[in-house]
């Protein structure tokens, strides 16, 4: 099966990774890929939003499973385009795509079919936006209709906050297209949980635990993503089971109802509270950096489930995991998430990876001759297996150490919550 996967950052590089293992796989290819992907693949440049490039692409080296990484090309429709061409494609329709283009759409839909989801309102309007944070009081959370890049979130501790939030995600009030979600603030931890669907089917795949804020201790602004771990302890079989009966089937017999089966991974953002798992937003793609843990410790063939996914011939049977626990640490340019530093030198990378279970997957790197340059602002994911996720921390902080990159950073406390359960369990 020849396979191209379309995307550039540490995501794609950890499902080449996983593809290359496949004896399945025969061509693979990254489109436009980085530096690290193209140790395992060849890479080609390619436009992602033109979805005649990748069709084109696509028929000169004969693909047979296309698995796109990121959400904006899916949300535009490629899958519809590349289905038109009798190309197989992991991923939903633009129509189903919805749940994460569109905040509004998918708490619309969380209440049509009864899926716990926090308490909402949909604003075009400043003012009206405004008079229901008053109303509503803080802690509130404030965020974009749109696609944000994991950036159109704020949690705002006060009315101010909250207000302000809505003058930055809502700069012109009432224009075509702009729109706002309000909704009550959730209490609980948070999980990223992943099912493959089918579009009548479904079956788990994995979860895990991101670190959204940019400083330890959960402080500072949202970002894409600093760090994760897989599997949360929060996340029993039990816990699992109930996101797959009261979330993820009621969204996949939903979306078929309407007409817009969902295949490909649905990833539902949840908040385990008190009286269990609520629905905090949908994606429909593989997450990042939750990928580059959870594919760690997968020991199935990857590019047969996204394949039978990609088909509407899901197996019944959940896929295997390794037992280890993995934890990612993120490694980002300075001035991130706002401007990052670009151009500065790393090197040390392959020092980090000759540490057992340890590898550096890349994200937003170049090369320049033998160098290795920042090239964005989450630039690095470095992830190591253990036993234990305070093992796979150890080591992952470990790895981090070796590598000589001073215009870069990282929190020195992803998987804090497991590490703190495990030491109070063994105390």
């Amino acid at each position: 099966m020849n396979v191209l996967i379309l995307g550039s950052g540490g995501r794609e590089h950890a499902l080449a990774r996983a593809c290359a293992r496949s004896r399945e796989v025969g061509k693979l290819i990254v489109a436009p890929g980085n530096p690290g992907c193209a140790a395992v693949a060849r890479t080609r440049a390619v436009d992602l939003m033109d979805h005649g490039q990748v069709i084109a692409l696509c028929r000169q080296e004969e693909i047979d499973l296309v698995v796109v990484g990121p959400e904006a090309p899916l949300v535009a429709g490629i899958v519809d385009d590349l289905a038109r061409e009798g190309i197989a494609c992991f991923g939903p329709s633009r129509a189903a795509a919805q749940l994460e283009g569109s905040k509004g759409f998918a708490k619309d839909f969380c209440r049509e079919f009864g899926i716990r989801t926090a308490e909402y309102s949909r604003f075009r309007n400043r003012e009206d936006a405004r008079a229901y944070i008053r109303d509503r009081g803080a802690p509130i959370v404030v965020k974009a209709d749109g696609l944000a890049a994991g950036k159109g979130v704020v949690v705002a501790a006060t009315i101010e906050e909250a207000e302000a939030a809505v003058d930055t995600l809502l700069p012109d009030s009432g224009s075509a297209g702009a729109g706002l979600v309000v909704e009550e603030f959730l209490d609980g931890e948070e999980v990223s949980f992943f099912a493959l669907c089918d579009g009548a089917a479904a079956t788990p795949f994995a979860s895990a635990q991101d670190h959204k804020r940019v400083g330890e201790g959960d402080t500072g602004p949202n970002t894409g993503g600093m760090g994760a771990y897989s599997p949360p302890p929060i996340m029993t079989p039990e816990m699992s089971d109930r996101v797959m009966r009261e979330i993820v089937m009621p969204t996949v017999r939903g979306m078929a109802v309407r007409g817009t089966p969902f295949r490909g991974v649905l990833f539902a953002g949840l908040m385990i509270g008190k009286d269990g798992p609520k629905l905090i937003e949908f994606n429909v793609r593989f997450g990042d950096p939750e990928t580059e843990a959870i594919i760690e410790r997968l020991t199935d063939d990857l590019p047969r489930l996204l394949e039978a996914s990609a088909k509407g011939a899901l197996p019944r049977i959940a896929p295997h995991f390794s037992a280890d626990a993995a934890l990612t640490v993120v490694m980002a340019a300075r001035g991130y998430p706002g401007e990052p530093l670009r151009g500065t030198r790393i090197s040390g990378i392959e020092q980090a990876e000759r540490m057992p279970g340890v590898v550096v997957l890349q994200a937003g790197t170049r090369r320049e001759g033998d160098a290795i340059l920042a090239d964005g602002g989450r630039v690095l994911a470095v992830t190591a297996l253990g036993r234990t996720v305070s093992e796979a921390q150890s080591r992952a902080y470990s790895a981090v150490d070796r590598i000589d990159w001073p215009g870069g950073f990282c929190r020195r406390d992803i998987g804090w919550r497991a590490v703190a359960r495990e030491r109070g369990h063994n105390s």
